[in-house]
């Protein structure tokens, strides 16, 4: 009987820390509005930020297609803008 009883107190209690979790939840989730409000407020919304992130990913890209066609190094360079050899070290 006993054993029963602390199965029944632990079933509740591990029932009442997810009942607070969930209410928990509920009430730190954004709503709907909010939701709206931080994704209007986010940096890919900016245009300057996204073409800011365009021109870093043709550089990227720029560069990986230069790394493949050459022998050289590229890592090596200090100024990734610019071909040729520039080792720094």
């Amino acid at each position: 009987m006993g054993s029963v009883r602390k199965m029944l107190v632990v079933v509740a209690m591990v029932g009442a820390g997810a009942g607070v979790g969930a209410a928990l939840f509920a009430l730190v989730t954004p709503g709907e509005l909010q939701k709206q409000a931080m994704l209007k407020e986010m940096p890919e919304q900016n245009p300057q930020h996204r073409k800011e992130a365009a021109r870093t990913q043709e550089l990227v890209l720029a560069t990986l297609q230069e790394a493949a066609a050459t022998q050289e190094n590229v890592a090596w360079r200090k100024n990734w803008m610019v071909g040729g050899s520039g080792r720094s070290a």
